[in-house]
């Protein structure tokens, strides 16, 4: 890098600290970006493919190999930070439309489009692109793949604007019951656990899991809710931290919850979806430590070279969410053409695979900083969108959606 462009580098890190207003909180800026990082980082090592005889991809996961995986995923398993950092920030932001005589529909149908514009973007681009790539030679069994990857994290912004939703109701709660508002979450997740992996769990009808969905995901959410209205402190911190790690450890010694923090082809459990117990212990540990570390990580942010990665990451954070994947499609879908690239279309089955894997996160990572570049569009206001557009828009969307899922 020549010297002016170091010093342009210098200069713009800079100004993202001098024009950041005194009273932004730089660690719950942190913490989100940290747990934004997390999303497309576990995806890109703790997913694989395989080729068949035909050259069209399939899903593999290195978790079916290699059992020593598993506690890398208890550490990308941040999605219990990204929904306490939500809660946190939800209450301020309802707070703030309050107090400015904003009612509660007018401050949910402006947190809604901003969840909604960037998902409604990625799934109308993708829908225009398969007969595209059909065309030029992409198997089937790859673009139904593909889509797989491209709609399986954004069940995560459903079930946020369900909980986004519920923001004031959180903030009652809080101020009812202080941090102990989110104990009845967990202790209808145990009572769910306990029928369907218990004594009765052979008369249990298999829909059951499904009743942890909305408490499993809500749990780190009142807790931010809770932490944001002052309900929640350092006493609090440590019982969460203390409290979830063992009850963690209890889980896995002695009650055999598998070990991963996401599913495993092949196994009948699976922790995440929709969450288990062990993801609310892991939630409240990781919870109490993001709130014990707060003075700190907002301490270190002060630096302006490790602020302004994190202001560009917030500023992305549903284009990261949405088309990390795509990124990877990116490589891995021409890489298919080429037979079997070890780290890219090779099987993840052996410590090479590892290695190779890891070597080529830069390249997707370069990838979506270029797709971003183009994409974060969708995040903004869609003010010359007329609405023929838009319901084009909604109707790609809701086409792909149907391919994604295997309905058509």
């Amino acid at each position: 890098m020549s010297l002016p462009t170091l010093s342009g580098v210098r200069a713009a890190v800079s100004a993202v600290d001098a024009e950041t207003p005194a009273h932004r909180d730089r660690a719950i800026d942190g913490l989100r970006a940290l747990a934004l990082l997390a999303v497309p980082t576990g995806h890109w090592l703790l997913g694989g493919f395989t080729l068949d005889s035909q050259g069209a991809l399939h899903n593999a996961s290195p978790l079916a190999s290699f059992g020593f995986f598993a506690p890398i995923s208890w550490v990308l398993q941040m999605l219990g930070i990204f929904f306490l950092v939500g809660g946190y920030a939800s209450a301020l932001s309802y707070r703030r439309a309050e107090a400015g005589g904003e009612s509660t529909g007018g401050w949910l149908r402006g947190r809604l489009a901003r969840l909604g514009r960037p998902v409604l973007g990625v799934t109308a681009v993708w829908a225009a692109l398969i007969p595209v790539l059909y065309a030029m030679g992409v198997p089937g069994t790859t673009l139904r793949t593909g889509s797989t990857l491209v709609i399986q994290p954004l069940w995560f912004v459903g079930v946020y604007t369900v909980i986004t939703a519920l923001t004031p109701w959180c903030i009652r709660a809080a101020e009812r019951m202080r941090g102990w508002a989110a104990v009845p979450l967990l202790g209808s997740v145990a009572a769910v656990d306990f029928l369907r992996y218990g004594p009765f769990a052979d008369a249990m009808p298999s829909w059951l899991s499904l009743l942890n969905l909305l408490p499993g995901w809500l749990f780190a959410y009142q807790l931010g809710v809770c932490w944001s209205e002052k309900r929640l402190g350092r006493r609090g911190a440590w019982l969460l931290l203390a409290g979830g790690t063992a009850l963690f450890a209890a889980l896995l010694l002695v009650f055999h919850y598998p070990a991963s923090m996401v599913g495993v082809p092949g196994q009948a459990r699976t922790n995440s979806h929709p969450p288990s117990l062990l993801v609310l212990a892991l939630a409240a540990a990781q919870s109490g430590a993001a709130i014990l570390l707060r003075d700190r990580i907002g301490k270190l942010l002060r630096r302006p070279a490790l602020w302004a990665p994190v202001v560009v990451i917030n500023l992305s954070a549903m284009t990261i969410l949405c088309w990390h994947q795509t990124a990877l499609l990116a490589a891995a879908v021409p890489g298919s053409f080429l037979g079997t690239v070890p780290g890219l279309t090779s099987g993840p089955d052996t410590l090479g695979w590892i290695a190779a894997r890891v070597a080529w996160l830069p390249v997707f990572a370069a990838l979506l900083v270029l797709i971003a570049r183009y994409a974060r569009g969708f995040e903004a206001p869609w003010k010359r969108a007329t609405h023929a557009r838009r319901a084009l828009a909604g109707l790609l969307a809701a086409g792909f959606a149907v391919f994604a899922l295997g309905l058509a």
